[in-house]
């Protein structure tokens, strides 16, 4: 399984502007300047007074080093200034009241940032866990279905958007979901939290992927009525892979169909798609289910808008299909990624959450696996 969080498949990376720490020529930089203005005055190469480029030194030492550093190096610009080995020119009491003032408040603001980033890392941490606790990293493989998936959240410094997909095995065989609620972002995180909340209890209860749409339904239809003029819908796309032999059952809800690859050929497969999951029509006017009979090696790709809505700068929609058709030799694991590079090509800036779920039949794979005892 491809890992979004994983800086491979493109996810979102904090900058030392948004609280990772800084690099290192941030790091290196007040030390730089004090050692470089300490030998240019040795040396009498400058023919004129550099000594105030000293001043920038402990501002620059709070946005990389603690109090206990940044108090050393003002300390240092200080000695600097004032050593007559030096030849830079004569400070008075005032300039070195002025920079001993500065040095000390820096070291103040270098203790103040580093409890707030302390602070905000262990927000920071409490707020992922939390989100990977709604939207775990699906398994490579579940029962006989191996899987591949990549997930990249449209709202910058989030795990979780709109976006829902999961994988999960049942009394009655494995069962697949991916679909998108209304929204994206932080504010769809408790609704997609409920959706899937819901789907892994179907799973072990409801017998087919009709009953899965018509319990997820209720829940929305339920999780709306408790607020005042909510309107909370969800796309979707159920499979219900059979628990013996190579047939799955796929269900769409409002959702476009999956995308067969069979070979070298690539096509949609044909369904009789069911209205969006919320509007309490699910047990009115249910889709029709299809059977799907796959082929050892066929492999069921699941999109969201994302992927399947991306314009490029012309306005044109990502051709999803006829992309596809050129890696349908690219292996199952790789292939989230390379899609993701190839829409990340064509779109110049992606606005909506991304999801891909790919999923093959490999019955003699778990064959292996249960006789080796493996999970």
């Amino acid at each position: 399984m491809v890992n979004p969080r994983k800086a491979a498949t493109g996810a979102y990376r904090r900058s030392w502007l948004s609280g990772a720490p800084p690099p290192r020529w941030v790091r290196v930089l007040p030390v730089l300047l004090l050692v470089g203005v300490g030998v240019a005055s040795l040396t009498d190469s400058v023919p004129v007074d550099i000594g105030f480029l000293l001043g920038a030194v402990p501002p620059l030492a709070v946005l990389a080093y603690g109090p206990v550093a940044t108090a050393f190096l003002g300390a240092a610009t200080i000695g600097l200034l004032t050593l007559p080995v030096f030849h830079l020119d004569r400070p008075g009491n005032t300039d070195l009241f002025t920079l001993g003032f500065v040095a000390t408040l820096c070291v103040f603001v270098s203790f103040v940032r580093g409890r707030r980033d302390q602070q905000l890392d262990l927000e920071r941490t409490v707020a992922e866990t939390a989100q990977r606790a709604i939207v775990p990293d699906v398994r490579r493989r579940v029962g006989a279905v191996r899987c591949a998936s990549l997930y990249r959240a449209a709202e910058r410094g989030t795990l979780v958007g709109g976006d829902f997909f999961d994988v999960r095995p049942g009394p009655h065989g494995v069962r697949a979901v991916l679909g998108d609620v209304q929204g994206h972002g932080l504010s769809a995180v408790a609704t997609v939290a409920s959706v899937l909340g819901a789907f892994r209890e179907a799973v072990l209860d409801d017998v087919d992927a009709e009953s899965i749409a018509a319990r997820l339904d209720r829940r929305l239809v339920v999780d709306s009525a408790r607020t005042e003029h909510a309107e909370l819908f969800a796309t979707a796309v159920l499979l219900d892979f059979a628990p013996r032999g190579r047939e799955v059952r796929v269900l769409a809800c409002g959702h476009p169909p999956p995308v067969l690859l069979r070979g070298g050929a690539v096509s949609t497969v044909e369904l009789d798609p069911g209205p969006p999951l919320g509007l309490g029509l699910a047990d009115v006017t249910p889709g029709t289910a299809a059977t799907v009979s796959l082929l050892p090696g066929d492999r069921l790709l699941l999109a969201s808008d994302g992927v399947l809505e991306a314009r490029d700068a012309s306005g044109a929609f990502y051709p999803f299909v006829e992309r596809l058709a050129r890696m349908t030799g690219v292996g199952l694991d790789q292939l989230p990624d390379e899609i993701w590079a190839d829409l990340s090509r064509f779109t110049p800036e992606i606005q909506d959450d991304v999801t891909l779920l790919i999923l093959t039949v490999d019955p003699s794979g778990q064959g292996r696996r249960d006789r080796a005892g493996g999970p």
